[in-house]
């Protein structure tokens, strides 16, 4: 029966791979590009046990318990099998190791180099070596006579040379092949091969055939060529029994002779036509496992056996296990060695699951292998019974055409499989930027302050820190003795821990170099049988989490503080400033993904969680690679498909994707190794890495800026690029609120520049929609606008003849400062409040509060009653001017109530009037009035210097000339002769003491007008003159400030009982206006078109000559 072909699956990042089995057969062993060799129970094994070896494995070889693999670091090393570790280094070259093989008894290796030397060496004793020289280019493949006579070399000169291993003379040399310059250059790699046992012949694949040479005589004694092949072969391998040679071509195809018939007995064709660079016969069955040039891991079966004997044997010796053992995230058989001790994806193949469309997908990337169980989960049609074939084994035996027996038939046929999602691995505790464990030479860490280096091989093992800037610390190199694992590095300390051996316990040193005494070191032990797994430094403190499920802090001078236990095993933790973020295990991820949680804590004075577990997003079948924080202390995270992450404070803590590092990577196995995220530049600082994960220590590695990119939808189009940009700005400048907000000092003009930037966005955005025709997306815009750049708006449409989008955007501008006023209001309220709690706690009180005095209470009500009032109605037309500042919302408890009324005009008396009717130019705005407007998340922005308490008065004073000229227009419809012109605010003062107390910037702009007006004569328009008091007012000291608010206080209690009179002898006006108010109010809701002399002051503003 002819070979069955399993479907291929994924072992390992594209490139030469190698593969071979181990003397039993039990293992499939394989090497690749990516450094690592993995074991293989079977093709099925999702969980592969795999051993980083170097940056790139070229070859491996295994036998007698010792794996000896060529890597790219010029050295042959040899490994401990199947447990991996390290049992030293038996050769070097000049250049890379090519090929390596194993003699007949595994006690000595053959080595060829690109730099044109074979070596032969004693496994046991490395310091026995045979060099061979007389090629004159690399050497490709080697092959070891079975009788340890000759040795076979091929090499890129184009020659192929048979050597006397005993003389290191060369018997023979054919010059067969083409000739090259260097192996990846080469057309084949020419891996030839001795017929085993005997060493009769040797075969060497020339072009699209396999030459056979006899032994001794040299003599070309036959080809063994097909049809089929159409293009070079670039290895041979033979069977154990010496009767069969397989050979597989560049193009993918597998071909197997019998040597005797010289008869082709099997054709199989790669699935996509890739690169046949490794074959390996079973030592014992008919079985083929084969690699291609793109890392996929292939086998064949019933190979020459038409009986199929044994075909069907798994390789897997292992014993079934219960199905409650694939959760163990601790049985280190299960999880393997998951990126040594730095997380690495074990995909497999889904039995069962092959797409024919010949693409990509024929490779399935799950982790999903069906295993066997120890007891049956239900009967399908392939189950055979048992006594059936017992009863049916006596006529197989007899039956001559049917050899075999029960062992014949696939396993699966008396154990059915579990088929259902596989747990994945859970992933190792891993220290961001650090390279795996395994190395000699590694980075313990690599961060914005600077590296740790660790060395460990046979001259030294020491730790060496380098800092950025050497002002913060000089360079220092420590002796590693306690073997620590794990560092990190701040501008204060360095902290290192180890892991716990027989004699001594987990330990956590640090070495506080910023200390101002003379002790500047401290190390703690952990308790017994309990190590450290990751660890962090912050701002004063040290945390490390440990195996026990317990994240311990420290003070940074060695102090205890808190302990706490984690929800599972931790993954890792990061530290800035106050801040602490710890991801850990969370529940058991299915089929190749992570289920991990994430906790922020502030430990600063107010200690907080703002994170609770919330689950962490990571991109389908991939691990977390990197966590931190920026630059500026916002979280932020990376995967291993080099999706970058950052927290989004201004929208619930939720977490954005910010850069995807693999559109930046020119091949498939190439990434980019954070090492920094700096907001403010917006940059990504990051290593780039050939062909694997993780950089080498030397040379020193390149740092590269990747700039942020969010995944908005049509970024190819102007729209699309815009609103990536200034959301991209948004979330970027999102750290200057949470620094203000938690005290800290950050640059102003960093903030106005990006509130610039983003305005500038939003009006390009509106000028699109604009000319797109698209008016209620302007409006939409709009609503993200601060209040000068809404101006612009309103002026931009007016200018384009877009008279219904000029109203709508005046009514917002007209909404939005109200709400401007109210949120003003409400900080004065609560500053005020928080004032009147420290003095009624000191036991006195300077002003009058409702419980202390009784006699106000009625004044009170009234009040109450009169704002019920204010809903439908106006109590003046003075009132108008106003407008803006009375609309409060709310009244505050704490304020002196000695006028008997303050009405709070509705929002829709604003309405009644067009803002466009009073549009003028106007500069040098408030710039806190800017800031508070553009931030839509969190109008409440806390500065760090205190806040003069008339910021009620700006917002008034701005909209105060807009209004009062609005109210001129009602003037002339009504010719209402109660209404005073408010050009003239400074004249009637007492109309704004009648609607509420005066405050300490109205009492000192009285008493300083003059000195404005002859400090700058050119200004004629009164809001002029008050936005250059505000920023007088400003200036003065916080008791100047407070001096004439107490001085503003006690003038208006001697205003009261005025007040009350003049009310009473107004009252009546009220009810006779209520009508007229009424219909104004409504006026501009009922008049779908404008009236006709808005449109002439609309048409006379939008082509004025300034």
């Amino acid at each position: 029966m002819p070979a069955i072909q399993k479907p291929m699956r994924y072992g390992h990042t594209e490139g030469h791979t190698d593969v071979c089995f181990d003397d039993s057969g039990s293992c499939i062993v394989t090497c690749g590009s990516d450094g690592d060799v993995r074991i293989w129970e079977d093709l099925d094994d999702d969980d592969p046990k795999s051993i980083n070896v170097g940056e790139k494995a070229y070859s491996c070889a295994l036998k007698n318990g010792k794996l000896v693999t060529a890597v790219s670091n010029n050295t042959v090393q040899v490994h401990t099998f199947p447990e991996g570790v390290p049992d030293g280094i038996l050769t070097r070259f000049t250049t890379n190791a090519n090929h390596v093989v194993f003699n007949g008894d595994g006690t000595k290796i053959a080595a060829g180099s690109s730099d044109f030397l074979v070596k032969i060496v004693d496994v046991m004793d490395s310091s026995q070596q045979k060099t061979f020289r007389g090629h004159d280019a690399p050497v490709l493949s080697l092959s070891f006579d079975p009788k340890d006579i000759f040795l076979t070399s091929a090499s890129c000169d184009g020659s192929v040379r048979v050597w006397h291993i005993s003389d290191q003379t060369c018997a023979i040399s054919w010059p067969l092949l083409q000739k090259c310059n260097d192996v990846v250059n080469a057309k084949s790699i020419c891996r030839l091969a001795w017929q085993p046992k005997s060493g009769k012949l040797l075969a060497i694949p020339v072009e699209k055939s396999v030459k056979l040479y006899r032994r001794e005589t040299w003599s070309n004694q036959f080809d063994l060529s097909d049809s089929f092949i159409s293009q070079t072969l670039n290895i041979v391998t033979w069977s154990p029994c010496g009767q069969y040679l397989a050979a597989g071509s560049i193009n993918g195809l597998i071909i197997v002779w019998n040597v005797e018939t010289k008869d082709c007995m099997e054709r199989v064709k790669h699935e996509k036509g890739y690169a046949i660079c490794g074959l390996a016969w079973h030592p014992t069955c008919g079985r083929i496992s084969y690699t291609d040039a793109e890392g996929n891991l292939g086998l064949l079966e019933n190979v020459c056996d038409p009986s199929a004997k044994t075909s069907r044997i798994k390789v897997s010796s292992r014993v079934e296990k219960d199905y409650s053992d694939l959760f163990d995230g601790d049985d280190t058989s299960n999880a393997g060695d998951f990126l040594n001790d730095n997380a690495v994806e074990i995909p497999s193949f889904s039995k069962g699951i092959v797409n024919d469309d010949g693409n990509d997908d024929d490779l399935m990337l799950a982790s999903s292998r069906p295993r066997q169980r120890s007891y049956i989960l239900e009967d399908d049609e392939n189950s055979v019974d048992v006594t059936v074939l017992k009863s049916g084994l006596p006529k197989e035996e007899e039956d001559d055409d049917q050899a075999g027996s029960i062992h014949n038939l696939p396993v699966t046929s008396q154990k059915p499989l579990y088929d259902g999602p596989m747990p994945t691995p859970r992933q190792r505790p891993f220290q961001s930027s650090s390279t795996p464990l395994h190395l000699t030479h590694r980075f313990m860490v690599w961060n914005s302050i600077g590296i740790i280096r660790c060395y460990n091989d046979e001259q030294d093992n020491a730790i060496d820190v380098e800092f950025h800037d050497t002002s913060i610390h000089h360079a220092t190199h420590l002796p590693n003795t306690l073997n620590y694992t794990v560092a990190d590095l701040s501008h204060e300390a360095i902290l290192l821990a180890c892991e716990s051996t027989d004699e001594l316990a987990s330990k956590l040193h640090c070495l506080h170099f910023s200390s101002w005494d003379s002790s500047k070191e401290w190390i703690v032990d952990m308790p017994q049988n309990e190590d450290i797994e990751a660890i962090c430094l912050g701002q004063g403190w040290a945390a490390a989490a440990t195996s026990a499920l317990l994240l311990r802090l420290f003070t940074v001078g060695g102090v205890q503080k808190e302990v706490f236990s984690l929800p599972g095993p931790v993954v890792s933790i990061a530290g800035h400033g106050e801040q602490l973020c710890i991801v850990y295990h969370k529940g058991t991820g299915f089929n190749g993904d992570q289920c991990l949680g994430v906790q922020l804590l502030e430990l600063g004075k107010k200690k907080k969680q703002i994170l609770h577990g919330d689950p962490l997003p990571l991109t389908r079948k991939s691990y977390l690679a990197w966590v931190g924080f920026s630059a500026e202390g916002t979280p932020c995270y990376v995967d291993s498909e080099g999706c970058v992450r950052m927290l989004n404070r201004g929208l619930g803590n939720t977490w954005t994707p910010i850069c995807n590092t693999r559109e930046h990577c020119k091949g498939k196995s190439d990434h980019y190794w954070v090492v920094g995220i700096h907001e403010n530049s917006q940059q990504l600082r990051c290593i780039p890495c050939k062909g694997s994960r993780f950089p080498p220590t030397l040379p020193r590695p390149a740092v590269a800026i990747l700039s942020f990119r969010l995944p908005y939808c049509q970024i190819a189009t102007e729209k699309g690029q815009m609103e990536e940009q200034f959301w991209r700005s948004v979330m970027f400048h999102n750290h200057l609120d949470y620094l203000a907000k938690n005290g800290y000092e950050y640059e102003e003009s960093t903030k106005n520049q990006a509130i610039k930037e983003q305005q500038e966005l939003l009006m390009k955005m509106l000028a699109l929609s604009c000319k797109l025709d698209r008016e209620f997306r302007c409006v939409e815009l709009a609503d993200l606008m601060t209040q000068n750049a809404l101006n612009l708006a309103i002026k931009y449409a007016s200018r384009s003849r877009k008279l219904i989008l000029a109203q709508k955007l005046s009514e917002l501008a007209v909404e939005k400062a109200a709400e401007l006023a109210a949120t003003q209001e409400e900080e004065e309220e609560e500053e005020e409040g928080e004032d009147f709690r420290k003095k009624l706690s000191a036991g006195y009180s300077n002003t009058a509060t409702e419980w202390s005095q009784p006699r106000l209470i009625n004044q009170v009500e009234e009040d109450v009653e009169s704002r019920g009032g204010t809903d439908d109605t106006e109590e003046k037309p003075e009132l108008h001017k106003h407008v803006t500042s009375v609309n409060q919302g709310r009244v505050n408890p704490f304020k002196v109530l000695a006028n008997s009324k303050e009405p709070a005009m509705p929002v829709s008396s604003t309405r009644s009037t067009n803002i466009l009717d009073s549009m003028n130019k106007s500069s040098r705005k408030s710039s806190a009035l800017n800031r508070a407007a553009n931030n839509e998340k969190s109008p409440v922005i806390k500065p760090l210097i205190p806040k003069p308490k008339s910021k009620q008065v700006s917002a008034a004073s701005y909209f105060q000339k807009k209004s009062s000229q609005a109210d001129k227009t009602e003037e002339g419809k009504e010719e209402n002769p109660t209404d005073v012109s408010s050009e003239t605010p400074a004249v009637c003062p007492q109309n704004a003491e009648n609607q509420r107390p005066k405050t300490g910037f109205q009492v000192w702009l009285e008493e300083n007008r003059s000195n404005i007006l002859s400090d700058n004569p050119d200004f004629s328009d009164e809001a002029d003159i008050i936005k250059e008091g505000m920023i007088r007012f400003r200036v003065l000291s916080a008791e100047e400030r407070k001096a004439w608010t107490n001085k503003a206080k006690g003038e208006t209690a001697n205003d009261g009982t005025e007040a009350k009179k003049r009310k009473r002898d107004e009252s009546h006006k009220t009810e006779n206006q209520k009508e007229a108010a009424e219909e104004n109010l409504s006026l501009p809701k009922k008049q779908k078109p404008l009236d006709l002399s808005t449109n002439q002051k609309l048409s006379a503003f939008a082509f004025k000559q300034d």
